[in-house]
């Protein structure tokens, strides 16, 4: 299946884009984060499980258990603070 992939913040500017549409035979989030850890370099460090990463399904902030359908969207975030 085909799934849309957006980046925010400290993890775009880490792995150097912003989006991108992958191919992937993962059922769930969890396992297309590992999908995109197992890429090395930038995008283990900044998906690294040891990271807090927040991750969205189309658009709605989701649990990495969701599972994945063909054509979905989804966002990754990196902790955010605010003043």
């Amino acid at each position: 299946m085909n799934i849309q992939l957006r980046f925010f913040a400290s993890i775009r500017e880490a792995v150097g884009t912003g989006h991108e549409t992958v191919a992937t035979s993962a059922a769930s989030l969890s396992a297309l984060r590992d999908e995109l850890i197992a890429r090395g370099g930038p995008w283990a460090e900044a998906l690294g499980r040891e990271r807090a990463v927040r991750v969205s399904l189309d658009q709605t902030m989701a649990d990495e258990s969701a599972a994945l359908r063909d054509g979905a969207e989804v966002a990754f975030f990196p902790p955010v603070t605010g003043g």
